[in-house]
C-alpha cells in the first residue's frame, strides 16, 4: 500500500472542506431567493444580544417598480437615461437603461444611487458640500452630481435612486424623485 505525504494530506483535506463549505454557501444562496422564504422570518435578531440588529431592505419587484415608475418619467419628457437602484448597502438591485441611453449613463446612475444612500441626502444637495469639503469627491463609488435621491422607511435610508443621462442633473434628479414617490403611493 502507497504511503500519503502530510503534505498530501493535508491538501486533500483542506480542498474537501473548501468543496463541502462552497457546497453549503450555495445551497444556502439558492434557498435564500426562493419564494417560499418570506423577508421577515429570514431576518430573526436576538433581542437579547445587543450585538444584533435588523435592517429593511426593498424587495426587488419594489425597486423594479421604482425604477420603472422613473424611466417612464424621463420618457414622458423625452429623455434617455439610465435609472439605477441600490439597496442600503450600496448594491445594485436593478438598472434600466431606457432606449438611446449614453453609454456613461449606466455607471453614472449606480454611482449617484449609492451616493445618496450613503448620505441619505439627495446628490444634488450633497454636491453643494463640496465646495467645504472638496475631498469627498475622492470617496471610491461616489459621485457628486445631481440626480441622486434616497429612499428611507422610518426616517432610515434603505435605499438609493440614480438616474443619468438627461441633460441636467436637476432633471435627473426630478426623475429620480419619480421613483421615491412611486414607492410612497
Amino acid at each position: 500500500m502507497k504511503r500519503i505525504s502530510p503534505r498530501t494530506r493535508l491538501l486533500t483535506g483542506g480542498a474537501l472542506v473548501a468543496a463541502v463549505a462552497l457546497g453549503t454557501v450555495g445551497a444556502v444562496s439558492a434557498h435564500a431567493g426562493s419564494p417560499e422564504r418570506s423577508a421577515p422570518a429570514a431576518v430573526q435578531a436576538d433581542a437579547q444580544n445587543r450585538d444584533l440588529f435588523q435592517t429593511s431592505h426593498l424587495t426587488i419587484d419594489a425597486a423594479t417598480e421604482a425604477a420603472r415608475a422613473a424611466l417612464d418619467a424621463a420618457e414622458q419628457e423625452g429623455q434617455r437615461v439610465t435609472v439605477a437602484v441600490v439597496d442600503r448597502n450600496g448594491n445594485t438591485i436593478v438598472t434600466l437603461r431606457g432606449d438611446g441611453a449614453g453609454p456613461q449613463s449606466y455607471e453614472s446612475a449606480e454611482r449617484k444611487a449609492y451616493t445618496a444612500v450613503s448620505w441619505n441626502a439627495p446628490t444634488s444637495e450633497l454636491a453643494k458640500r463640496l465646495q467645504n469639503a472638496p475631498n469627498l469627491k475622492d470617496i471610491p463609488g461616489t459621485l457628486f452630481l445631481a440626480g441622486g435621491a434616497p429612499v428611507t422607511a422610518k426616517g432610515a435610508p434603505v435605499a438609493g435612486i440614480g438616474v443619468a443621462g438627461a441633460p441636467s442633473g436637476d432633471l435627473d434628479e426630478k426623475f429620480a424623485r419619480a421613483g421615491v414617490a412611486a414607492l410612497n403611493d
